[in-house]
């Protein structure tokens, strides 16, 4: 029987609704913890308690804290389940993903509706993990998030709706695999990995969303507050911005901070096309670094993990599609 580490961080898979008020909070007891005995028979569980914080409260350092963990007993289990808050668990999957180099595979999950609500999601999202995490053909394949019976690369996989089960769903791309009572089906292999050491998180990065009439100020503070070492932009349609904002778009790279930029658009990726004031093309000539299929808080996390890097990297090379 394979040796499994289920971490609980806390979130809604944790939580107990008051059937008075109808609010969802942490409990004094993990649920989690009660109910781990029904997934016995499919593997041999090491039960941890972690964490126990609601996801909006989980840091880029609570991240690399699980990384490490992960990686001091990657000897003693053939698997580690995490469950998690959804609302930054893509966050902490890519981050793991990004500085994880193991071939067991490591499988994230959690739930939208609380331990005791009708129709709770979460014991079942957990049974689909660990069984995603027990399977033969889920070696080497990195991190994954289990939601709703489907498996999701770290990678691509984005949160799509507030409330709804569903809501775990990697656009573009779709799935690359599904969990069908116990049978585990891959039907699609993520073609490009990149692995980073990471010691410790010094350096931050920000996260500017383009809307009509952005001005300047926003990139003007983030050189200003000498907080960030580098900048990315949810760009419009397929990576542009409003002229105004370009003198602090200029200010920030004269700085020396890296920028890239995504598109805040649901589907598709950034294309250098338009070549007009404020125009992709114009941005790429001025040194702004083009993405292709991160979404803004990835990308953020993603520039997060290279800046703080032990490992040396072309910032700019290591966000181009199958680069090394």
């Amino acid at each position: 029987m394979k040796r499994i580490a289920i971490l609980n961080t806390g979130g809604t898979i944790s939580m107990s609704e008051d059937q008075t008020t109808g609010k969802v909070s942490p409990s004094s007891t993990n649920p989690l913890s009660q109910e781990g005995n029904l997934f016995r028979s499919l593997a041999d569980l090491t039960i941890i308690d972690f964490f126990h914080l609601p996801s909006p409260h989980v840091t880029p350092q609570h991240m690399l804290e699980l990384k490490n963990w992960i990686e001091a007993h990657q000897a003693d289990f053939d698997g580690v389940v995490i469950t998690h808050g959804t609302d930054t668990l893509e966050e902490t999957a890519y981050f793991l993903e990004l500085t994880l180099d193991l071939d067991i595979p490591v499988i994230i999950t959690g739930a939208m509706r609380s331990s005791n609500e009708m129709g709770s999601d979460g014991l079942a999202n957990l049974r689909s993990a660990i069984v995603t995490a027990v399977a033969d053909q889920s070696r080497g394949k990195g991190v994954m998030v289990v939601m709703n019976e489907e498996i999701h690369t770290a990678t691509y996989v984005t949160k799509t709706h507030t409330t709804n089960v569903a809501t775990f769903q990697t656009p573009t791309f779709g799935p690359n695999g599904i969990v069908s009572k116990n049978q585990v089906l891959y039907f699609q292999k993520l073609l490009h990995t990149e692995h980073y050491e990471l010691q410790a998180l010094t350096k931050q990065v920000a996260l500017l969303k383009a809307y009509s009439g952005m001005t300047a100020d926003l990139f003007d503070h983030i050189v200003d507050s000498g907080t960030y070492g580098g900048l990315v932009i949810e760009g419009l349609g397929a990576g542009n911005l409003p002229p105004a904002a370009l003198p602090g778009l200029h200010k920030v790279l004269a700085a020396g901070l890296p920028v890239v930029m995504v598109s805040r658009a649901f589907n598709g990726i950034t294309e250098d096309v338009y070549d007009y004031e404020g125009g992709g093309k114009q941005l790429r000539q001025a040194g702004v670094i083009f993405t292709q299929g991160l979404s803004g808080v990835k990308a953020r996390i993603k520039l997060l993990v290279l800046l703080n890097s032990q490992t040396p990297v072309n910032i700019a090379q290591a966000f181009y599609l199958g680069a090394k």
